[in-house]
């Protein structure tokens, strides 16, 4: 049972409310508490934010409090979610630190935090977070198909609450591919203009000699 009022409890403790309130914020996160604050079941668009992502930050910490920020990718669809309150992906080989796999089982809370730079979005998702080891049926289910990498357990996510953020500072970037099939499709449109443009002056050339 979740012990907090509110699900923005989570981050917003009473530490950071005094702060809220010192900075003349608190007033505006208290209306938003009031009005029911932050979600803690995945709505269809997260879902859909979720699945388009090709990379996420997973945040931890260990027994002693000290955090830790591990980077994970994919092919976008590597992050699934399973129902409105899970999320699972399955965790490749690596340099074999096993950092992020000893914080959780020291401590489970977790957090992801996901941006997308071409669209200027970021959502932040507070959570726990186990690691499964030895469930064949589960890390079949959550490999992306034909990804070149080796599957060595998965990590299942359990949201407490989430909130997407304003695009203030965000930089705007895109996608190598999505560039390169861009400039693909623009060079694919200069040849037509040029096709055209050598037509029309054949045409008028053979009117003149006419």
């Amino acid at each position: 049972m979740n012990a907090h009022t509110f699900t923005s409890d989570v981050a917003f403790t009473p530490t950071v409310k005094a702060i809220q309130t010192r900075k003349g914020s608190r007033k505006g996160y208290a209306s938003a508490e009031e009005r029911g604050g932050w979600r803690a079941h995945m709505t269809p668009d997260l879902a859909d934010f979720i699945a388009a992502q090709t990379s996420v930050f997973l945040s931890t910490a260990n027994g002693e409090g000290q955090p830790y920020i591990q980077h994970r990718g994919g092919p976008a669809g590597f992050l699934k979610v399973l129902d409105e309150k899970t999320i699972g992906f399955a965790d490749f080989s690596g340099n074999r630190q096993f950092i992020t796999q000893g914080n959780l089982a020291d401590n489970n809370q977790a957090f992801l935090f996901l941006i997308n730079y071409a669209h200027r979005q970021r959502v932040k998702i507070w959570g726990t977070a186990r690691v499964v080891e030895d469930d064949a049926e589960l890390l079949a289910k959550l490999m992306p198909q034909d990804y070149k990498a080796r599957p060595e357990q998965v990590i299942l996510f359990t949201v407490s609450a989430w909130d997407a953020n304003c695009p203030q500072h965000i930089p705007q970037r895109f996608e190598a591919a999505d560039v390169a099939a861009a400039l693909a499709e623009r060079d694919k449109r200069i040849e037509q203009l040029e096709q055209e443009i050598a037509r029309l002056r054949g045409a008028a050339d053979g009117a003149a000699k006419g």
